[in-house]
C-alpha cells in the first residue's frame, strides 16, 4: 500500500507564477533555456538549468552549476518569489491540451509526497531503465538544493473517491490559472487544505496496490538515493519526494516515432521487399498517413507514405513486451533489416515525439537529413501498467506523455 502525505509546499505568490514557472529541465537544451529565461531573473531555469547563469559552453555538470542552482533557490525565497506554505497541504494540478478532434482534454493530478521506500520496494512501479549518469545528475541537484524542485509524474488506477474529490476541488476557484507561452497548454492549480479532504487522499492511496511512474524515472531514483543517503528515518521529510498522481484513464500517451539515416546499403525497392516478409504493405500516396490501429505502422520514404500491417505470427499476443509495436518494429525492421543494434546509442537513428506531428517526420526526410521515417501507433496506459505489473521493462523510446508537467508551481523541501 503506497504511503503518501501532504507537505508544506514552496511556491510562487499568484502574481509571480507566470514569471517563475517553466518547462521541465529535461525537455530542452541549455541554449533553449537561456533564450526562454531571457532577462527574467525570476525564471525557474536559474534553479533547474543553472548552467545558464554562466557563460555559454559551461558544462551543466560543472560543480559550480549545482552550487549556483542552490544559491538561486535561496535567492528566490529571500526575494519572496517563492514562499513556503504555513501548513501541510495536498494540491490539485490540472493540464489541458487539444486532441486531434479539436476538443480540449483536461487531466487532474493530486500533488503529494510519496515515500522513497515504496520506490525501493516496487510499490511505486517503473517501466523504464535508468542511466546512472542521469541519476547522479539529479541526485546532485536534490542534494545541493535540499529539495525536490520538480515533481515525478505518477499514475494510479481508477478510484471513485479520489475522482469525486478532484471534481469537488476543481469546481472551486484555482490559485493559479494560466496558458504556457511555448506550447499553449492550459494549467490550473488548487491548494487542498481541508482536513477531511486531506484524510480522504491519504486513506484512499493507502488502499491501492501500487502507483506507476509515467515520467520521471531518474528523478524517482535520485530522490530514493538521497533519502537513503540521509538515513534520517522513515518519517523524516527527506524520506519522501514530490509527485503528481493522475488517474490513469485521464492520461494521454502520444506516438514516439523513428527516423533513420540510411537503409543499410539497400535501395528503396530492396528495403520494401525485405519489409514485405513480415508486413502487408499498401502505398498510401503522398498525403500524411497515420497508423489507424495497433500493429500498423506508417513508413515515409522518397515522398510517399506506406501502411505496414504486421502479419500473423510476427508477435506473441500473450507476451507483454513482444506485443508492443515498439518491439515489433525494433525486431523486424530496425534490427533485422537495418541492423541498428542499441537504439539508445546508435547514431543512425533519431526519435520524434508525436506532438510534432507527421509533418516533422516528412520534413526531416525531405531535407535529406534522414532517408526514411517510421510512425507508430501509441502505447496505451493499460499496456504501460501491465508491463510494470509483470516486472518487465519497456523498450527504449516507447512512451511520450503530453502535456508535460510545468515546473515551479510547487516545490518540496527535504527539511
Amino acid at each position: 500500500m503506497p504511503r503518501v502525505k501532504p507537505f508544506r509546499g514552496i511556491r510562487p505568490p499568484q502574481e509571480f507564477v507566470e514569471y517563475v514557472e517553466s518547462r521541465p529541465y529535461d525537455v530542452l537544451e541549455s541554449d533553449e533555456a537561456r533564450v526562454e529565461a531571457g532577462e527574467n531573473e525570476m525564471s525557474l531555469y536559474h534553479i533547474i538549468k543553472p548552467e545558464i547563469n554562466f557563460p555559454e559552453g559551461t558544462s551543466e555538470y560543472d560543480e559550480r552549476v549545482y552550487t549556483s542552482g542552490a544559491e538561486h533557490f535561496r535567492k528566490f525565497q529571500e526575494n519572496g518569489w517563492l514562499v513556503k506554505d504555513n501548513e501541510e497541504n495536498y494540491y490539485l494540478y490540472a493540464q489541458a491540451m487539444k486532441h486531434t478532434d479539436g476538443q480540449l482534454h483536461w487531466q487532474y493530478g493530486i500533488v503529494l509526497c510519496a515515500h522513497v521506500d515504496d520506490y525501493m520496494n516496487g510499490i511505486i512501479k517503473k517501466h523504464e531503465l535508468t542511466r546512472r549518469d542521469k541519476e547522479d545528475d539529479r541526485m546532485r541537484h536534490v542534494r545541493e538544493t535540499n529539495a525536490n524542485v520538480e515533481p515525478v509524474f505518477l499514475a494510479f488506477k481508477h478510484n471513485e473517491a479520489l475522482l469525486a474529490l478532484i471534481d469537488k476541488v476543481a469546481a472551486t476557484e484555482p490559485v493559479y490559472d494560466f496558458v504556457a507561452p511555448v506550447d499553449g497548454f492550459s494549467h490550473k492549480f488548487w491548494v487542498i487544505s481541508d482536513k477531511a479532504d486531506k484524510a480522504i487522499i491519504t486513506e484512499e492511496f493507502a488502499k491501492m496496490d501500487a502507483l506507476y511512474i509515467a515520467d520521471g524515472h531518474h528523478r524517482s531514483a535520485a530522490a530514493a538515493r538521497v533519502g537513503a543517503e540521509k538515513a534520517a528515518g522513515p518519517d523524516a521529510e527527506s524520506s519522501f519526494y514530490m509527485a503528481v498522481c493522475f488517474p490513469a484513464e485521464q492520461l494521454t500517451i502520444l506516438d514516439y516515432n523513428r527516423v533513420v539515416k540510411d537503409l543499410n546499403g539497400m535501395s528503396k525497392d530492396e528495403f520494401l521487399t525485405r519489409i514485405a516478409e513480415n508486413f502487408y504493405i499498401v502505398n498510401q500516396g503522398p498525403r500524411e498517413y497515420h497508423p489507424e490501429h495497433a500493429h500498423q505502422f506508417s513508413l515515409y520514404i522518397e515522398g510517399e507514405w506506406y501502411s505496414l500491417d504486421a502479419k500473423p505470427g510476427t508477435y506473441d499476443p500473450n507476451d507483454p513486451i513482444g506485443v508492443l509495436d515498439v518491439d515489433i518494429s525494433s525486431r523486424l525492421i530496425l534490427q533485422e533489416i537495418l541492423e541498428i543494434g542499441d537504439l539508445r546509442s546508435s547514431k543512425r537513428i533519431d526519435f520524434v515525439g508525436g506532438l510534432r506531428g507527421l509533418g516533422e517526420l516528412k520534413r526531416r526526410v525531405d531535407s535529406g537529413e534522414m532517408v526514411a521515417a517510421l510512425a507508430l501507433y501509441p502505447v496505451s496506459m493499460d499496456q504501460v501498467m501491465n508491463i510494470a505489473d509483470t516486472g518487465n521493462i519497456m523498450p527504449p523510446k516507447a512512451t511520450w506523455f503530453e502535456p508535460k508537467l510545468r515546473s515551479g508551481l510547487v516545490i518540496h523541501s527535504l527539511d
